[in-house]
């Protein structure tokens, strides 16, 4: 495996301590999936191992995925392929630009054979049609969608709960795919709940695909989780001063840099919910980190609001 170090688990567990948690009661522990690999953080590779194992149980030696240019999913397959000895192909979505930016640069550099769907193929990217003109080009493949998403990748994520060793309540994750929410929300314990912070705007659908995945990989829906759709500050890799404000304003409370497409928005809600007596008094909650960012980059009160200059990790 050319020396790279395999993924660690399980990820450690830290206490937030916050003033303003603590006036409401509330005690925040962050689940540091960021640092379980550099390159195959959290839920990537969560949902990913199984992924891996059924690929190899099928006799594949290539993996077929899709994402945006700037895809932390497209990164990590990349990077799992050059761990495990797999090649790897990534369907982008859009034009190629050129230079390639620094996540597809990483993903060829990994290895990874790039290619471009327009955006209206893009849309039918799983039919038979599109699936067909890819193995004419690529050959057999094994089939991973996007974000990782399918019922071995919510299996996955399912086993995190039971690596939480202090009594909790509510167990909470960003949400993009809805595959991470799928599985934690049917790895809990009665009792225990799982609340969903989607960074797109308009993502009521999502609700239909988290019941959808947790069907294809346990037969039910485990009736356990919610999500809070109002902190998507614009939609996907959009950004507002006042989520900047908070960014930085953690970073100095607490020593740590929020990752701003998802992780930030996950930690906003958080203490915007228990500002709103959203979690009674005494509840321990636990946010998932997938990711962090590295250093605060441009400044990000007023910083980057779209995606061509955001850096996923």
């Amino acid at each position: 495996m050319g020396g790279f170090p395999l993924p660690a688990l399980p990820s450690p567990l830290e206490e937030i301590a916050d003033a303003r948690l603590g006036a409401r009661g509330v005690r925040l522990l962050l689940k540091r999936d960021d640092l379980i690999h550099r390159d195959i953080p959290g839920n990537k590779w969560r949902k990913l191992r199984g992924n891996l194992d059924e690929a190899r149980r099928l006799g594949h030696d290539t993996l077929l995925t899709f994402g945006g240019a700037y895809s932390n999913h497209i990164r990590a397959v990349a990077a799992a392929g050059r761990l495990f000895g797999l090649r790897t192909v990534g369907v982008i979505r859009g034009e190629e630009h050129l230079p390639l930016n620094p996540t597809l640069r990483f993903a060829v550099d990994a290895g990874m054979r790039l290619a471009y769907l327009d955006r209206t193929s893009y849309r039918a990217k799983t039919s038979a049609a599109v699936v067909e003109r890819l193995s004419a080009e690529f050959g057999a493949f094994y089939l991973l969608p996007e974000g990782g998403s399918n019922a071995l990748g919510v299996r996955g994520c399912a086993a995190l709960p039971a690596e939480i060793d202090r009594p909790f309540d509510v167990l909470c994750c960003s949400c993009g795919t809805g595959g991470t929410l799928a599985g934690l929300a049917a790895g809990l314990a009665p009792g225990q709940r799982a609340l969903g912070v989607p960074v797109l705007r308009g993502a009521g659908f999502l609700a239909d695909d988290v019941d959808a995945l947790q069907r294809a990989a346990f037969g039910a829906n485990s009736g356990n989780w919610t999500m809070a759709y109002d902190f998507h500050f614009g939609g996907y890799a959009r950004s507002t001063p006042e989520l900047g404000r908070f960014i930085v304003d953690f970073h100095d409370r607490h020593g740590l840099g929020l990752e701003p497409v998802y992780e930030a928005k996950l930690l906003y809600a958080l203490f915007a919910l228990a500002e709103a007596d959203a979690f009674a008094p005494g509840t321990t909650v636990v946010a998932v980190l997938n990711a962090v960012a590295d250093g605060l980059g441009p400044d990000p009160r007023t910083g980057p609001s779209d995606d061509r200059h955001t850096r996923l990790y």
